[in-house]
This record gives structure tokens, C-alpha cells and sequence, in this order.
């Protein structure tokens, strides 16, 4: 007795639902302003400035230099309360680390991804660049000067043992620096297999 009453209720209730759903979109768009009353359009400076993005070959690198020295005390000052004294400790990423011969162990050791430093993982020394700018330190991303972040990635390719200590970088020596996983990367030209557009 009490199933005819039930399927008469499941059939109330869907058909109610498929009613709401099928008037949604409608009182949804006749709801929506078309401008909002906010905001203003981006000119092309402001479009200029937004543009950050440093590109392996080191387009997009800002007119500036720094020096490891100078990378070395900002590092204790900005850095070293998550990536430790020396970028060997933590308690974030190990930012310092070479693996001896350059064996880079990737494919072999699956634990070895846990060891991951700028000194055997990361392929272009521009891109550090970038990542420093926009995403560090972790309390204030993109609060460093270029300045400030060509001294940190100067430091920190020192500390790995790829540059000088007397090493200058800047937006002429930066793309020179040759990275020594830069040459473990592929280039993905998707091609091979069938080619999706």
C-alpha cells in the first residue's frame, strides 16, 4: 500500500526539481546586470606591468643585478626561517644539494624526488628567477626588489656550487648560467602519436 504513495511522492518532488532546473537559467540571466559598476579597463601600461613572466632563454628579465654577497645576508634575513641556515635543512624545500658526478638519479630512485634542490633538479637558472620573484618568500610573495632576488639567485646558484662566489647576476648573466640538470629536461613538442589540436 504504501509504495504507490511513495512513487507518487518521488515523482512530485523530480518533477517540481526538473521545473526549478529548467526556469533556472532564466531568472538567473534577467538577474544578472550586464556591467557591475566596478573596476575599470586594463590600459596597455597596466597590461605592461603585469607581464613579469621570465621565459627560460631569460626574456622578461628586469634591467638589475645583485650579487652573492648581497644574496647571502637578505637569504638569513628572508629566506633561512624556512629553508634553514644553509638551504640544507627546513623545514620547507632543501634549496642546496648536489648529487656527487651529477649522477641525477630521477628515474631510478623513486625516493630520490624527495631531494629535489636548484642544484640537481632545476633546469634554467632564469626561471629561478621567476619563481623567487613571484612566489617568495612565502609570508610576502613579490615583495623582493629585482635587486633583491637577482642577490638571492645569485646566492643560492653559489651555494650549489654552479657560480662564483664573486658572481654577478643580471638580466646579461643570468641566461648564460647553464644549469646542470638543464640538459635532463626534454623539449615536449608532442610529437609522436597521434596529435590532438
Amino acid at each position: 500500500m504504501r509504495r504507490p504513495v511513495l512513487v507518487g511522492v518521488l515523482l512530485s518532488v523530480l518533477v517540481a526539481g526538473a521545473i526549478i532546473i529548467d526556469a533556472w537559467p532564466r531568472v538567473r540571466r534577467s538577474q544578472t546586470p550586464e556591467r557591475f559598476g566596478f573596476g575599470t579597463p586594463a590600459t596597455t601600461e597596466d597590461i605592461r606591468q603585469a607581464n613579469t613572466d621570465v621565459t627560460p632563454d631569460g626574456r622578461g628579465l628586469p634591467h638589475d643585478s645583485g650579487t652573492v654577497a648581497q644574496g647571502e645576508s637578505l637569504y638569513g634575513l628572508r629566506c633561512s626561517g624556512c629553508h634553514g641556515a644553509t638551504g640544507t635543512e627546513g623545514p620547507f624545500d632543501h634549496l642546496v644539494g648536489r648529487e656527487p658526478g651529477d649522477s641525477f638519479n630521477f628515474g631510478r630512485d623513486p625516493n630520490f624526488l624527495a631531494k629535489r634542490t636548484i642544484g640537481n633538479y632545476w633546469p634554467y637558472a632564469t626561471t629561478l628567477y621567476d619563481y623567487v620573484h613571484r612566489a617568495m618568500p612565502f609570508d610576502a610573495p613579490g615583495s623582493l626588489s629585482s635587486n633583491e632576488v637577482y642577490s638571492v639567485v645569485a646566492y643560492l646558484l653559489y651555494r650549489n656550487q654552479i657560480v662564483p662566489g664573486n658572481a654577478v647576476m643580471s638580466d646579461r648573466t643570468l641566461p648564460l648560467v647553464r644549469m646542470p640538470a638543464g640538459d635532463r629536461f626534454v623539449v615536449d613538442n608532442r610529437s609522436g602519436g597521434r596529435t590532438v589540436r
